[in-house]
């Protein structure tokens, strides 16, 4: 971790309260330890996220199932970590997570959910691969809203992709064992994470 992570204490003595980021994740993730330092952006980024993946009109695996696609076109191995974990603890039994590589082919996956995982792992790349047939693919199967929320979940990760990758955030144990024993087929290493 290229920046000392601050602890829940002095998180706590400049006014952050970790107990709303433990509803979603088993440890504090790194990320609100270092954000921690300006408070101010911190609750601003975290107001981002719970407004895009808190609630919504999407289904909150398929959520996470994007917000994978895009953190590993994005190569940010952390968040891919997060997202997986979620994606599997919001969809029951993680078969979709085992199968998301093979979406465009996997009989678990229908044609909307083709659509916006394509979607999703081409706006994660840099630059972004979203042409115009992707655009008109997400619109016979979702409403405008939908295509908003799901290109925020998109962009929110983007920002925590950079964040993570960039100060080498620390993977908690909880993603990095989920990673490590379901996502190394999908090409998941630790990176500069551990």
């Amino acid at each position: 971790m290229r920046l000392v992570p601050l602890t829940a204490d002095q998180l706590a003595e400049r006014g952050v309260d970790t107990a709303p980021y433990l509803v979603d994740f088993h440890e504090l993730p790194g990320s609100v330890a270092t954000l921690g330092y300006r408070p101010d952006i911190l609750a601003a980024v975290g107001g981002l996220w719970g407004a895009v993946m808190g609630g919504g009109l999407l289904d909150p695996e398929l959520k996470y199932l994007a917000g994978y696609l895009a953190s590993m076109a994005a190569g940010c191995r952390y968040c891919s970590a997060h997202t997986a974990t979620n994606a599997a603890k919001a969809g029951g039994d993680g078969g979709k997570v085992a199968a998301v590589w093979e979406y465009e082919r996997s009989a678990l996956f229908d044609e909307r959910e083709r659509a916006a995982l394509r979607f999703a792992q081409l706006a994660g790349q840099q630059p972004s691969g979203v042409s115009d047939s992707d655009t008109d693919a997400l619109k016979r199967h979702f409403s405008t809203e939908e295509i908003v929320e799901l290109l925020a979940v998109v962009c929110v990760y983007g920002f925590f992709n950079r964040w993570n990758d960039s100060l080498a955030t620390t993977l908690e144990p909880t993603p990095r064992g989920f990673a490590e024993a379901n996502l190394g087929g999908h090409g998941w290493e630790l990176g500069v994470h551990g």
